[in-house]
């Protein structure tokens, strides 16, 4: 075992092969939706769950292709799971964050994530973190992955 924290998300792309990439509330940075699993949850309920809480949309889960799973940093891999949206959830202003968690400042609680971008392949580096634009350029092509769908 190597101690490593193991974080679960799904790769949502659209039919145009852009990925759904969600704002972290008080950072620079966006991400896809992901986070770590809870006690008796399978990869993939993980995946689902942290799609729900930080997006408000509910895939099937007859609809997710297991990608396995990913180094991702020094302190953290992901297992990741890729889906094509659906007609119905591409509008992305029906997008919500029940994810909650205390603001650094003051406490107050506020949702973990607070927007959310189709982004293009090629955009990606311009709003990831760096690990994520990494492995998208690196590991996991973006565009293999649309095609592949």
């Amino acid at each position: 075992m190597t101690g490593k924290i193991v974080s679960c998300g799904t790769v949502l792309l659209d039919p145009a092969g852009r990925v759904l990439l969600a704002h972290a509330t008080g950072t620079n940075h966006w991400d896809i939706p992901k986070g770590q699993g809870e006690p008796g949850e399978t990869e993939a309920q993980s995946a689902l769950r942290e799609m729900v809480e930080e997006t408000g949309i509910a895939l099937d889960p007859s609809r997710l292709t297991d990608l396995g799973r990913y180094v991702y940093r020094r302190d953290k891999d992901l297992h990741l799971f890729v889906a094509r949206a659906l007609q119905d959830e591409l509008d992305l202003s029906r997008c919500v964050c029940t994810s909650m968690f205390p603001r650094r400042e003051d406490g107050v609680m506020i949702p973990e994530m607070d927007a959310w971008r189709w982004i293009a392949p090629a955009e990606v580096a311009q709003y990831a973190s760096r690990s994520l634009t990494r492995l998208f350029e690196t590991t996991l092509s973006l565009a293999q992955l649309h095609r592949m769908l």
